[in-house]
């Protein structure tokens, strides 16, 4: 079983601990130097599907999982809808894609939504940018003041882009107690525009962000987990195991009572 260092699974109700999980796949390939990234992320490869079902094992301990750059089902995937297949061989009974930026027929990155509890809501918000093609997926789960609200997003590799989408972000979550931001950020946990996001809303810097990129040699914390201070995460980690160009990044994180009552409504 995959748990967090220290925590023991039998522990608290059955929502009193949160398992997350966020990861850019990459389109499924498995990402050892920087060369597979022609080899392998942009073409169809034998290996694809078989770095898929060893994601899928990976997760089935986790509660909410975010993907970043899953193939929306086109040629480089085989005609696979990668969140969908993850999801159905963990076992998750809940799931949702926003596909973005389209390459013909060949490749199209979406951002993926696993669950196990059951969401009120979705929704696809096109992020802004120069170059269109980046957006973000809110997923609520409950309703009312003491609903959970789940983002998920891959930004840009620019700050200035990032700055802008992150503000985007920011007017998504101002009003929201109970929010989880995850997803490939593409900059450090304490930047300029990330700062500015924990200055308009409920989300914290976490204390020690782990690295994820790139997974072979892992120096930049850029994939991130943010809870807002209504929440507590016992612990965050990176799972050993790569399946891409970045090490998933996973929290265990505490409820408070009225979002516990809340999620056992919604389950």
């Amino acid at each position: 079983m995959s748990v967090p260092p220290g925590t023991d699974p039998s522990d608290g109700d059955e929502f009193g601990r949160l398992r997350l999980l966020s990861c850019n796949i990459v389109a499924g390939a498995s990402v050892g130097r920087y060369s597979d990234y022609v080899t392998r992320s942009w073409l169809p490869h034998p290996g694809k599907r078989a770095n898929l079902d060893a994601l899928a094992r990976s997760i089935e301990d986790f509660d909410v999982v975010g993907l970043q750059e899953a193939d929306a089902g086109t040629l480089r995937s085989g005609f696979v809808n990668q969140t969908q297949y993850i999801a159905e061989s963990a076992g998750f009974p809940y799931w949702s894609h926003q596909p973005n930026r389209r390459v013909s027929r060949l490749a199209q990155s979406a951002n993926g939504l696993i669950s196990r509890i059951e969401p009120s809501e979705v929704i696809d918000h096109p992020l802004p940018g120069r170059i269109p093609g980046r957006g973000a997926l809110l997923a609520r789960f409950g309703a009312g003041a003491d609903a959970l609200t789940v983002v998920i997003s891959h930004l840009s590799l620019g700050p200035e882009a990032r700055m802008r989408q992150l503000g985007f972000i920011a007017e998504l979550l101002a009003d929201a107690p109970h929010a989880v931001l995850m997803g490939d950020l593409n900059c450090a946990a304490d930047s300029a525009e990330l700062r500015e996001l924990y200055r308009r809303t409920s989300l914290t810097p976490p204390l020690a962000p782990p690295p994820t990129f790139p997974s072979w040699r892992p120096r930049r914390a850029i994939d991130h987990i943010l809870v807002s201070e209504s929440l507590q995460i016992d612990s965050l980690w990176t799972l050993p195991q790569a399946f891409s160009d970045h090490l998933p990044v996973a929290a265990s994180v505490t409820l408070p009572r009225g979002l516990l009552r809340e999620l056992r409504r919604a389950a």
